[in-house]
């Protein structure tokens, strides 16, 4: 957390009115040394193939664990393959 600035300007501050349902309780958070959040993929869920010029890129959609809910995205099936190969058995 050295990384934050612990300054802030009280006019930035806006009222919130949270949803009690969506809280996450802060154990369940898991963040690396960037302070992002740490979501693992859960299963691929469809494959593409998307032809550029002198390319040709294999997507897949992957379906994220996020505690805001299921997610998914479009990535390189090639990096997906280097970081999680468990998830092409």
């Amino acid at each position: 957390m050295a990384g934050i600035h612990d300054v802030f300007y009280i006019s930035n501050l806006k009222k919130c009115l949270a949803d009690e349902s969506l809280m996450i309780p802060l154990q369940e958070i898991k963040v690396n040394e960037k302070l992002k959040f740490v979501e693992k993929p859960i299963q691929i869920e469809d494959i593409k193939i998307k032809i550029l010029k002198h390319k040709r890129l294999v997507l897949v959609k992957v379906k994220w664990d996020s505690k805001r809910g299921p997610e998914y995205t479009w990535e390189l099936e090639s990096e997906m393959q280097k970081r999680y190969p468990y998830l092409f058995q």
